[in-house]
Parts: C-alpha cells; structure tokens; sequence
C-alpha cells in the first residue's frame, strides 16, 4: 500500500499497538481462536484478531462484555481487536431462509429458529463496537451474492453507502463524547479507528459507485466486500485489483475472508495489507498443515511455494523429523512427526492445539516474508 506521495503504507497506529503490514488476523468470531490460547497467539506473532459483532450480540451480549471491561479483557487478548459488523452473517442466514428476517432501508431485522428476534441497525452496530473497545470498527454493510441480478446489487450498494454515513455520525458522536470524559483520543492515544466496506459484486461501475460515495464519507481503511472468489474457488482478481485501485492510498486495504496463502501474496502485489481467513485453523482441525515446498524459506512466492502435509499418514507413524524443518513454531521445534500422528489418532486435544499453532505461525511468516520483500 502507497501513501499519495509513493511511500509505503508500513503499520497501523491503533489504541492497543501498532500493526506491522501487511498483516494477517486469525478469526475469534466468537471472542476465542479455537483450539488456542491467547498466549500460543502471541507466541505465534499473531499481531490482532477479527472478531464478530453480531455474534457476540447474541452470545454473551453487548452488556456483559462491556460490563467486563470490553473485549481485550473479557477475552485475555490484550492485543488489537478489529470487529467485523456482521452484516455478512445476517445476510447469509436470511438469504438461505427469508422467514429468518428481512433487510429494510434502516435496519436488518432478523430472527432465529426459537422466534427471538434481533434488530440491527447502523448505530448499535457501532454502539456494540465501542462497548466491546474495538481497535478497528467496521461499518454495517448489505452484502450480496455475484449471481446476483443488477437491481439487487444495486440497492445492496445504495444501503451499504446510506448506513455507511450514519455509522460515520454515530461513530463521530461516541468518540467526541468518549474524549470528553477522557477517553483515549483526550489521553493523546491512538483513537480507534473505522472502516467503510465496498460493495458492488463483479460490476465495476457499482464498486466504483460505493468506493467514491465512501470516499466523501471519509474513512481509515476500506474493506472489500462480497465474495472474494467465483464458483469455482478462484480468486477474483480483475474485481478485487480494481477495488483496490479505487482504495485510497492513504489508508488500510483489507481484503476480507482472502485466505489462501497464494490468495494473500496475490492481493498484497495489488495493494491489499490487511487479511483475515478461517482457513489456517479450519485446517488444522481437518488434520491439515501447510508447509514450504521449497528450501530456505519464504524467498520464492511463487505459484507453488507451499504443499499440504497431511499428519495421519501411515508413513509418518516413525517419523522423528519435525513437520517443517523451516519453522520456527512449538511443534516443530519440540515434537515430531510421529507424535503429532499419535496425538491426533489417540483424540488429544493437544494434537488439534499444535497444528493450529503450526499453521497461524505458517501464515504470520507469509506476512512477515512480504514485508521484509517489499523494502528496499
């Protein structure tokens, strides 16, 4: 990412730390990476986690976080937090199942299989998001599939840009009245910052349509939004180059649900500095780990650059090598092959624990590899 003057866009300076970019946030949807610890994340260089606003509306509640002091310490991450709006989950459920809810011009209603119902609107998305101590916020957006009509996209686009604006007043609002009482920006520390999502689908004119409306909104960072890949699990690339050529240079890209590594080298060439993905530690749950191809490291990213390492193998049952001689993680530097095997056939928990400790290490190395390759 380039600053207007051509400098690179190098860290985010948020109210719990700066962020080296690029940079890759583990998903805690629910306030916790399954099968780890808050201290294997940090072990792991894990820098921030993407959290789910409207999960954590459901479960525990907006009001028992916030009773606990927020999200940093209700969870024991002292690290940054970005919250994703969930406006992507909502539309999801309801797309699949209309009697689950509708979308209106304000709010998103929305009600599960026991009849509770649920009204998100702009504003308590970002209400929600200054009770949990977001670092990063996100605007509540209206998302939509690709095979979408025009029309629908369209009217997606005009919502996302329409709650966008009032995200901006309430956020504006919450924060003046935060530094008036002493909040972080009156301790003269970083202020939480908040993102506008472009929508648009597969159609140019609309994804420029959003980018420029979110534009005069003005914004820190701008995500990507939709999905990032086609039916048959292809990257998107011509769309999401040009989003993020519509991106101000100036400020976060993030290239939200990109996952794959070869996905997120692709994007961080197009300008993307900012990912999060489900994938490394879905994974590691499906006893799958991700392990460089080549020798030396991360020096070619090319299209090849890493296979899958699949531990069950009965080869592996005598294997005293650790899964990757090129990394640095608590599995391979303490256990070996044939452990990892027997921990997993034998259903210990610590087996699933160290492969997802194995494969988020895996992906802070991409980042951090990225980086150091883009510097002079």
């Amino acid at each position: 990412m380039r600053h207007d003057d051509g400098m690179l866009l190098e860290k985010l300076s948020l109210p719990r730390g700066e962020i080296a970019l690029p940079a890759f946030f583990p998903d805690a949807t629910r306030g916790a990476v399954r099968s780890a610890g808050a201290d294997d994340l940090v072990n792991c260089g894990v820098r921030g986690l993407v959290m789910n606003a409207y999960h954590l509306m459901t479960k525990p509640g907006r009001s028992v976080v916030k009773e606990l002091g927020g999200l940093n310490r209700f969870t024991g991450w002292t690290r940054p937090i970005l919250t994703d709006s969930g406006g992507f989950q909502v539309y999801s459920l309801i797309r699949e199942n209309p009697r689950f809810g509708e979308i209106t011009p304000s709010k998103i209603i929305f009600r599960t299989d026991g009849g509770v119902k649920t009204v998100i609107t702009p504003e308590k998305c970002i209400q929600s998001q200054f009770a949990y101590g977001s670092d990063v916020m996100t605007c509540l957006d209206c998302c939509t599939h690709p095979n979408d009509p025009y029309e629908t996209t369209k009217r997606a686009v005009d919502l996302t840009v329409r709650w966008a604006a009032k995200c901006k007043e309430e956020y504006t609002r919450l924060l003046n009245e935060k530094s008036k009482i002493g909040g972080a920006a009156a301790a003269g520390r970083p202020r939480p910052l908040l993102f506008g999502i472009i929508q648009g689908g597969n159609d140019r004119a609309l994804r420029k349509e959003c980018a420029d409306a979110l534009k005069e909104i003005g914004f820190d960072g701008y995500g990507f939004g939709g999905w990032p890949l086609d039916s048959n699990g292809a990257l998107v690339r011509d769309i999401l180059e040009y989003t993020a050529s519509l991106m101000p240079d100036a400020g976060a890209k993030y290239a939200m649900g990109v996952g794959k590594p070869e996905n997120i080298a692709a994007c961080f060439k197009m300008g993307y500095g900012l990912f999060d993905c489900v994938l490394p530690t879905r994974d590691a749950r499906h006893n799958r780990l991700y392990v460089l191809s080549g020798e030396g490291g991360f020096g070619d990213l090319g299209r090849d650059f890493y296979e899958y390492y699949y531990p069950l193998d009965e080869k592996y049952a005598r294997d005293g090598r650790p899964v990757s001689e090129y990394c640095d993680c608590a599995l391979c530097k303490n256990h070996s092959r044939a452990y990892l095997r027997h921990l997993l056939n034998t259903g210990d928990p610590t087996g699933t624990r160290l492969a997802t400790i194995h494969n988020l290490r895996f992906y802070i190395t991409l980042t951090e590899a990225l980086g150091r390759a883009r510097r002079p």
